[in-house]
């Protein structure tokens, strides 16, 4: 989909809601702002793509686990209003939050206490869902929403798709999308490895979301699923003051023993976790650090934000890997493509991701340059025909 334009659901009524416009798009569903004229507020649909109608196991499921997020009632959770199916759509109606996510936030310079108030925000949620038996198996900055309506010195922080990569599990679509249960950089090694999973996969990510809140990177970055998965399961974790040397040896202590490869090494609950990092922080008196805001290419010396792996300039592997494929040079006035896998704006000509290597969606026209949305078989601009993963 290049734009809204071509949207089928925008300007229709979806579960009792006026949907008006596109706020986001991630490889299992879409986010839009709708409309509840009859309760006269906005809210937020979450829309799942149309072939898991076809899939009767999937439907039983996704509605189990719709009314148990529902049943999720705590400050630090996004609310679930309404979930269900209409036509070959399968949606769910929550609240929404305008603030934008962590994600977007963490492209600016943090402080270590706006990151502990996030921390905590966020771990308090979890302890909260544990306590009732439930595991989120997708902990990552995309899915931490801020709320500017509600803050003090911070925005509150909110815990969205609870239950998501749950009901993405017990679907046979996964194999045909090529999509993955978790996000490869977040995931414990027992998720990694295909194992059942308990709270403690949640006080993995929790560490590796501290561990990006305040280096600007998470611990394990790589082109291919399978290398990431390596070094999650095999790799000692790189110590957090090797890429922010403010980071004190208190809360660096913190962060590692989040990310040990067995579970019961790890803390055991969230707040546990929490209250340890609070404990760490007050530890000596010593000045709150902040993380690095860029990182700077060896090769060509440009300045980049921190967190991506490679350079916006000259392609080269900010983590020391091989480079990023070069892009096509037949277009050079595209418009802007948004990365699916991490949310980050690529300038139109690249095929690939400068913050996390992902293959961009966009499809390249090889006679006019012209960016097409994936699975376009002929070109908008000319009519030439497609090639797959240009």
């Amino acid at each position: 989909m290049e734009d809204g334009q071509h949207d089928e659901l925008l300007g229709t009524q979806l579960g009792g809601c006026h949907v008006l416009e596109m706020l986001g798009q991630g490889g299992m569903a879409r986010v839009y702002r709708g409309r509840q004229e009859h309760l006269d507020r906005d809210v937020a649909i979450k829309v799942l793509p149309p072939y898991y109608v076809s899939d009767p196991t999937f439907i039983d499921r996704f509605q189990r686990e719709a009314r148990a997020m529902a049943k999720l009632q705590h400050p630090n959770i996004v609310i679930i209003y309404d979930a269900g199916k209409q036509a070959q759509w399968l949606y769910i109606i929550m609240e929404l939050i305008t603030g934008g996510n962590l994600r977007q936030r963490m492209t600016q310079s943090m402080s270590m206490a706006e990151a502990t108030h996030i921390f905590r925000d966020v771990a308090e949620a979890l302890n909260y869902a544990h306590e009732r038996g439930i595991i989120h198996r997708d902990v990552k900055p995309v899915n931490v929403l801020l709320d500017p309506a509600r803050q003090q010195q911070y925005p509150r922080a909110v815990l969205s798709d609870f239950g998501i990569a749950k009901i993405m599990q017990s679907s046979s679509n996964l194999t045909r999308t090529g999509a993955g249960v978790g996000t490869p950089e977040y995931m414990s090694p027992e998720q990694c490895k295909g194992q059942p999973v308990d709270a403690r996969t949640d006080i993995y990510a929790l560490g590796v979301l501290l561990y990006e809140m305040l280096c600007g990177r998470p611990p394990f970055v790589a082109e291919e699923f399978t290398a990431v998965a390596h070094s999650h399961i095999y790799d000692p974790v790189p110590a957090p003051s090797l890429y922010n040397p403010k980071i004190t040896p208190a809360v660096q202590a913190v962060i590692l023993k989040a990310l040990q490869k067995h579970p019961e090494k790890r803390f055991q609950t969230a707040r546990e976790m929490a209250q340890a990092l609070e404990d760490a922080t007050k530890a000596g008196a010593m000045p709150l650090p902040s993380r690095p805001v860029t990182a700077t290419c060896s090769q060509c010396g440009t300045q980049n934000p921190a967190g991506m792996n490679f350079c916006q300039r000259c392609g080269a592997n900010l983590r020391g890997g091989p480079p990023a494929p070069l892009p096509s040079q037949l277009s050079i006035n595209l418009p802007p493509v948004t990365c699916l896998n991490c949310g980050a704006s690529n300038p139109g000509v690249n095929r690939y991701c400068t913050r996390c290597g992902t293959r961009l969606t966009a499809v390249i026209c090889p006679n006019c340059g012209r960016a097409n949305a994936q699975g376009t078989r002929f070109c908008a601009g000319c009519q030439s025909p497609l090639t797959p993963g240009r």
